[in-house]
């Protein structure tokens, strides 16, 4: 009764507000959503793990990663993250032929600052390749590949211990270094710590803690917090990181504080209780992890960058496994201001979200395999569809699940189910549809069935169903917004 209630009120105000634009109009135009979809198709790079990716001003993404060798810092340049993948690839730096700088060449990150490029890598040293401290290049010119290298030296912290995975960031004005380091007093093998920066080779200040692995999930293998990155939003500053062993086990938990507190007073963050990225059978997808965050070409979507493998099962140590891949996909946002990971979704092209026309805030869901439109989906995946090649002709598409892949929305008795492909020729033609401009938005998108000429993927009390729309409300309810 409640539902009926609340479409009529959506319906008298649709009505009311067409009135008021002026004539000719015949709906009102919902807002189309500040973050439209973007696509990406996985893998961005093979064998390149601990990936970066930088946009710079000058309409480029840079990005470096760590080579399986070891022995250098590599760099690539695109206008686009797509574009990253066949992007030729530039050695800036080689390892030394002995001494500091000489092995296990790890993590680097290009940063633009003060009109110069700096490089922030960690490495050990010839004669004791476990030796891992932090250093950092820096480089003038226009474009970093062809930049001018310098040495700035190592970082120095409160101890000389193991150290890598520096990273850099600006909240209100303040330039942080964020790394990973052995702290000689702890009985692990890395925490997290911060603190303000002198220059770009130089912290300031006494270095505070402000993480140690002491969860299960963070002490699988080894007692790992690692790999910070920093995203900032809604006057929020979220760090990720990555905990446990390089293998299956290894996933992100996410550390919290206003952007306005003293970011090196440790009381300052809170850890979540979970992970918020970690290993998923479904997609086969393995170990993801050491992130760090972009944007989309339009700037107007949060882009997660991250490396994993996809098997679960190696042989031998880890570390000696080339296969980490780098990969990309959208972060999404939940209603409170904190980001939703979700899961890594599968190879190939990414998902996208669907949100209502007319209830911009219900997002297209399976729930116990039945279609619907919910507000605040939980988990992420189940609101996340691929939109692929059509299972029954070219140019059509069809909307495969994200966390169930092989699964696709179809019509049975014009209700929307999420049923897994069986093959058949009735199967590909019900999860098959013409993809139309939005009934109601242009901008949006409306799907007509492919096997029912004229009906179109539509709400109605929140469950889905392929409909013949007549009304403005029923060209409401089957337009949708790709988030």
């Amino acid at each position: 009764m409640r539902r009926n209630a609340v479409r009529l009120l959506m319906a008298v105000l649709v009505a009311l507000a067409a009135c008021l634009v002026g004539p000719g109009t015949t709906t009102a135009q919902a807002a189309v959503p500040a973050s439209p979809a973007v696509t990406y198709t996985n893998p961005i790079a093979e064998k390149r793990a601990d990936p970066h990716i930088f946009k710079h001003t000058d309409g480029y993404y840079y990005f470096t990663a760590t080579v399986p060798e070891y022995d250098r810092i590599v760099l690539r340049r695109a206008t686009t993250i797509q574009g990253l993948k066949t992007a030729p690839e530039t050695t800036i730096w080689t390892k030394h032929a002995s001494g500091v700088m000489g092995a296990h060449i790890w993590a680097p990150e290009i940063h633009f600052i003060d009109g110069k490029w700096y490089v922030y890598f960690a490495a050990g040293a010839t004669n004791d390749i476990w030796a891992i401290r932090m250093y950092v290049l820096e480089g003038t010119g226009a474009n970093p590949l062809t930049a001018t290298w310098a040495e700035k030296g190592q970082i120095r912290t409160t101890w000389e211990s193991f150290s890598l995975d520096a990273t850099t960031f600006v909240v209100n004005g303040v330039r942080y270094l964020s790394w990973a380091q052995r702290n000689p007093a702890e009985n692990n093998n890395t925490s997290l710590f911060i603190a303000k920066m002198a220059n770009p080779w130089t912290i300031q200040g006494t270095a505070a803690e402000i993480s140690q692995p002491t969860l299960s999930w963070e002490t699988v293998g080894f007692k790992v917090n690692e790999g910070p990155a920093v995203i900032q939003h809604g006057g929020k500053v979220f760090m990720s990181y990555s905990a446990s062993a390089t293998d299956a086990n290894y996933c992100l938990g996410l550390l919290t504080a206003s952007a306005s507190a003293d970011l090196t007073n440790p009381a300052s963050w809170s850890k979540g209780s979970q992970p918020v990225f970690k290993s998923s059978d479904a997609t086969s997808q393995y170990g993801p992890g050491h992130n760090s965050f972009t944007v989309s070409e339009d700037g107007k979507s949060d882009i997660l960058v991250y490396h994993d493998r996809s098997y679960k099962d190696i042989s031998g140590d880890p570390l000696n496994d080339p296969n980490r891949r780098t990969r990309v996909q959208k972060l999404y946002w939940k209603a409170d201001g904190t980001p939703d990971f979700g899961i890594p979704v599968a190879d190939g092209i990414t998902p996208q979200r669907l949100s209502s026309y007319n209830f911009p805030d219900r997002f297209v869901r399976h729930w116990e395999f039945r279609a619907k439109i919910e507000a605040n989906v939980s988990p992420l995946a189940d609101s996340q569809f691929r939109v692929v090649p059509g299972l029954a002709g070219s140019g059509t598409v069809s909307l495969e699940s994200a966390n169930f892949p092989g699964y696709y929305l179809r019509h049975k008795n014009y209700e929307v189910w999420l049923e897994k492909n069986d093959g058949s020729t009735q199967f590909a033609s019900d999860a098959t549809f013409h993809r139309r401009a939005g009934l109601s938005d242009s901008a949006g998108v409306s799907y007509e069935s492919y096997n029912a000429s004229g009906r179109y993927l539509r709400h109605y009390e929140y469950l889905l169903y392929v409909q013949t729309p007549s009304t403005a409300t029923d060209r409401a309810d089957a337009t949708f917004y790709g988030q």
